[in-house]
C-alpha cells in the first residue's frame, strides 16, 4: 500500500528534543511505575525510509503523507503520496532555520522550528510559506485535535494554541503515577488522546490532554534489528493512519518507516 522515500524532530543535543484493551500488562513507571498499560508495536509492513531525513514531524492527511526534517541547512517538509511512494513536493527551509515538528489544518501546514521561536505556516498544497508567528522556547512537536493544536517543548508540558492564529490558549502537565514525563517529542493527536515520542528512548506514552495523565505505554524498542541500528539516531515520526487502529513509525536517519499496530505486551 505504501512505496515511500521519506524525511526528519529534536537534534542530538542536549535541550533540543484504540482504547485500551482487556489484558493489556501493567508495569511499574513510564513502563515501570504505577499501574500503565503496557503496550508493544506490532509490526505488519516495513515501508523505505530516505536515510538522510532527520525526521522531526510525521503526519498523513488525504492520502499524503507530510514529514518535515531538521537541523539548519538542511531542514524540509516533504509530500509524498501515501499509496505509491512518489514525492510530490518537496521545500526546503532557510539555511538558518531548524525545522521540527509539523501538522495539518485544514488547507494549512504549521511547521515549528526549534530554537528560533517562530512557527512558519504553509500552503498545504504547494508547501509555500505563507506567513511566520513569533512562540517563546524551543519547538518540538506538533499535532492538531480538530480544534487546537497541540504542541511540546522538550519539557513535561503540552501547549495548546489556536489553529489560525498560534497564539496559546492553555497548557497541562504531563504526568505518569504522579511523576513528571520530560523530553515530550513528536506527537500524534488521534481519538482523543495525544501519543508523543519520548526522546532519547523507544517509548511512545498515550496521554489524555483534558488532565496530563499518561494512559498507557508503548514499547518500540524492537522495531530496528541490532544491523539497522548503525548510523541511525531516536525513533521520532508517528502518524495515525486514518480509518484504521494502525500508525506509522519512524526515527531520525531510519532506513524504514514501519507500519504497525499497538497491542498487549
Amino acid at each position: 500500500m505504501l512505496g515511500l522515500g521519506l524525511a526528519a524532530c529534536a537534534p542530538v543535543v542536549p535541550a533540543q528534543h484504540d482504547g485500551q484493551h482487556d489484558g493489556e500488562q501493567t508495569d511499574q513507571g513510564v513502563g515501570h511505575a504505577g499501574s500503565l498499560p503496557h503496550l508493544r508495536a506490532e509490526v505488519i509492513r516495513v515501508l523505505p525510509h530516505d536515510r538522510s531525513s532527520f525526521t522531526q514531524g510525521l503526519e498523513i492527511s488525504g492520502g499524503t503523507l507530510y514529514e518535515g526534517t531538521g537541523l539548519k541547512g538542511g531542514s524540509l517538509v516533504r509530500a509524498t503520496d501515501l499509496a505509491t511512494g512518489e514525492v510530490r513536493r518537496e521545500v526546503r527551509l532557510p539555511a538558518d532555520l531548524f525545522g521540527e515538528g509539523i501538522t495539518v489544518t485544514g488547507d494549512r501546514i504549521w511547521q515549528l522550528t526549534w530554537q528560533e521561536e517562530v512557527a512558519l505556516e504553509r500552503d498545504r498544497e504547494t508547501l509555500a510559506e505563507l506567513r511566520r508567528v513569533e512562540y517563546s522556547g524551543e519547538g518540538w512537536g506538533l499535532c492538531a485535535d480538530g480544534s487546537r493544536l497541540v504542541m511540546s517543548d522538550g519539557s513535561d508540558r503540552l501547549t495548546f494554541r489556536d489553529p489560525v492564529t498560534f497564539a496559546p490558549t492553555g497548557s497541562v502537565a504531563v504526568r505518569a503515577a504522579g511523576a513528571p514525563v520530560a523530553d515530550l517529542n513528536e506527537l500524534e493527536c488521534v481519538d482523543g488522546h495525544v501519543w508523543a515520542n519520548v526522546w532519547h528512548t523507544e517509548e511512545i506514552v498515550r496521554i489524555d490532554p483534558a488532565n496530563g495523565q499518561v494512559t498507557a505505554v508503548v514499547d518500540a524498542s524492537s522495531l530496528l534489528s541490532p544491523g539497522e541500528r548503525a548510523g541511525t539516531d531516536v525513533l521520532n515520526g508517528i502518524a495515525a493512519v486514518p480509518g484504521t487502529d494502525e500508525f506509522l513509525l519512524t526515527g531520525k536517519y531510519w532506513p524504514s518507516i514501519f507500519r504497525v499496530r499497538f497491542v498487549p505486551a
